[in-house]
């Protein structure tokens, strides 16, 4: 992915933020994606149901935190390349090459970028993929990833909840569970609990909404 060159000057940093819970899980079968739909500017909410979980390919989605215009642009840019990808090697991108862009743009223009990146996939190869692209653009992979302001408050929650290879209706409550505590806890988080399912099936999508979820 060399000579990937993009003016990140051009964005306008930090106006509007997805202070945010994000995460992503590997399950039994392939990845979810879930996110909070908060965004604020400054100190208020500029949208109560932003859609954080972004398509960079067919089963290749991405959890956006940080600056909204710096994620939604190395997204769009992240999604032409794939494209041109697999024109060239004739076959779907993995997640992994999906996630070694984001991490070149990330760190190429990490003095440019306020952008927290997790990148969850399914890939006929590799199966569910989850790699955690962070400020700073290291790339980490992992079995589960969590990022965002309300991540602060999970860690403990995630670390003793968490169980390897989890069902997917098992892994739907986990995140559903995790969000929640983070949303409760987390003034930058808020509103709808949206999540993307990726399997060999392709792409599921659930949303639960506060009087779905703060009764669990």
């Amino acid at each position: 992915m060399n000579g990937i060159s993009v003016d990140m000057k051009a964005l306008k940093a930090g106006e509007v933020n997805l202070g945010t819970s994000i995460m992503a899980v590997t399950f039994d079968g392939g990845v979810i994606l879930g996110a909070d739909s908060r965004t604020t500017t400054g100190a208020f909410i500029a949208n109560r149901v932003t859609d954080k979980l972004t398509q960079v390919h067919d089963t290749i989605w991405c959890c956006r935190s940080g600056s909204a215009a710096d994620t939604q642009a190395v997204a769009d840019i992240v999604q032409q390349h794939l494209q041109l990808l697999t024109m060239t090697q004739n076959e779907p991108p993995s997640t992994r090459q999906a996630a070694a862009v984001f991490q070149e743009l990330c760190y190429q223009n990490k003095d440019a970028l306020s952008a927290g990146i997790i990148v969850g996939g399914y890939d006929s190869k590799n199966g569910g993929e989850v790699y955690s692209i962070p400020l700073g653009g290291s790339m980490h992979k992992q079995d589960y990833a969590i990022a965002g302001s309300g991540s602060t408050y999970i860690y403990g929650f995630c670390n003793t909840q968490y169980k390897p290879m989890m069902s997917k209706d098992q892994t739907v409550q986990f995140i559903k569970s995790a969000l929640t505590e983070a949303i409760k806890w987390d003034g930058s988080s808020g509103g709808v609990i949206r999540m993307v399912i990726l399997t060999k099936d392709g792409v599921e999508r659930k949303i639960f909404y506060p009087d779905q979820y703060q009764k669990d």
